[in-house]
């Protein structure tokens, strides 16, 4: 087991370095970065010092320079003189070469240092931290949430198969597998936030403004009153996939020789089902948690965290895209890969301790 965990740990290094390197590069190579923002943005106003000063940049190197560049401005829009534009452009580290500023990025996430934003007045840590509990909120109520739902109705599936109920339940899977969690965010926001109909859950935050002045009871109201609509949003797409595992693979078990043997003797059908068949049928499904946790936190909250105006990692990474914020782009990249290359190895172990005869090392893994 140490062993088999140690490989694993060690993989991960060579692994986060390969993401790094492919979407370092293509970010790089992509138009419009931080030094064409910048310098669109001012020469589009005349007000260039509150632009780049209300940004959060404590560079006090950029705000001379934004200065001086609408000085430059306001005597006729004649354009950046090529001096400021090479201010600018060392501000952000681009007079230096691509592999250097790669190198460069590499030594300070190998310490854990992720840089400073180029757009806000903050460090790239400060804010991962600060945004990760409202992510990890909506995907970990959203998991659990599946998973409540999702395994039940796959028991059920499964015992009436072929029935009215597997039928009729089918159809509602499949309908909501259809429909996206942004789409189904948008009719909650229309029809119970004040979009047209009741204004019923808020539509900003996880939290009211005075949270901190709330008792215990009434700040955990307030934050299930908060997370009802998004999680609800994340959830009504996500079950689908999970309950018809969980049924066919109860079907897959019900059909093997174990269990005719225990209906033989004489056991009651529900001892059959969870004393027996739960603990083979749902390996797939419980080890699987982590996974699905992570495919929640990487893909699902992006959408919902912006229709909501909840101020998550998504809501940071979609606004670090937009103003082309690398620090930021890149942290959050990283961030989220080392927590989805942990779990993964969470989720492995995981299948051992459901299943003891699993053992990864012995086959080489």
């Amino acid at each position: 087991m140490s062993a088999y965990i140690l490989r694993r740990l060690m993989l991960m290094v060579p692994t986060l370095i390969g993401i790094m390197v492919i979407n370092f590069f293509v970010i790089q190579a992509a138009p419009g970065g931080p030094v064409e923002q910048t310098i669109s943005r001012l020469q589009g106003r005349g007000d260039v010092t509150a632009r780049i000063t209300g940004s959060g940049d404590a560079n006090s190197g950029a705000r001379q320079a934004s200065s001086e560049i609408g000085r430059d401005m306001s005597r006729g829009g004649r354009g950046l003189p090529p001096e400021l534009i090479e201010r600018i452009r060392k501000q952000y580290g681009f007079d230096k070469p691509i592999g250097e500023r790669f190198l460069d990025m590499m030594r300070g996430y190998l310490v854990f240092d992720l840089g400073d934003s180029f757009f806000r007045n903050a460090r790239v840590a400060d804010l991962v931290i600060s945004k990760m509990p409202v992510s990890i909120s909506l995907g970990l109520w959203t998991t659990l949430l599946i998973y409540m739902i999702s395994i039940p109705l796959g028991i059920a599936k499964a015992v009436r198969d072929g029935s009215r109920f597997d039928i009729v339940s089918s159809s509602v899977v499949i309908v909501g597998n259809a429909i996206p969690g942004f789409l189904f965010a948008l009719l909650l926001v229309v029809l119970f936030a004040g979009g047209g109909y009741w204004k019923l859950f808020p539509l900003r935050g996880i939290v009211s403004d005075d949270w901190r002045d709330l008792s215990w009871p009434a700040l955990v109201a307030d934050y299930a009153w908060h997370m009802a609509l998004p999680v609800a949003a994340m959830v009504i797409g996500g079950f689908a996939t999970l309950a018809m595992l969980t049924k066919n693979s109860f079907l897959d078990e019900i059909n093997k020789q174990y269990v005719l043997t225990a209906r033989a003797k004489g056991l009651v059908e529900r001892r059959v089902l969870y004393g027996h068949v739960f603990r083979n049928a749902m390996l797939i499904v419980i080890a699987g948690f982590p996974a699905a946790f992570i495919s929640v936190l990487f893909s699902g909250s992006l959408l919902i965290e912006v229709i909501f105006s909840l101020d998550g990692m998504g809501l940071l990474g979609f606004e670090a895209a937009i103003s082309r914020d690398y620090p930021v782009m890149f942290g959050t990249l990283w961030t989220l890969g080392v927590i989805g290359l942990v779990v993964g190895l969470i989720g492995d172990l995981l299948y051992m301790v459901v299943d003891p005869r699993i053992d990864f090392e012995t086959r080489g893994a």
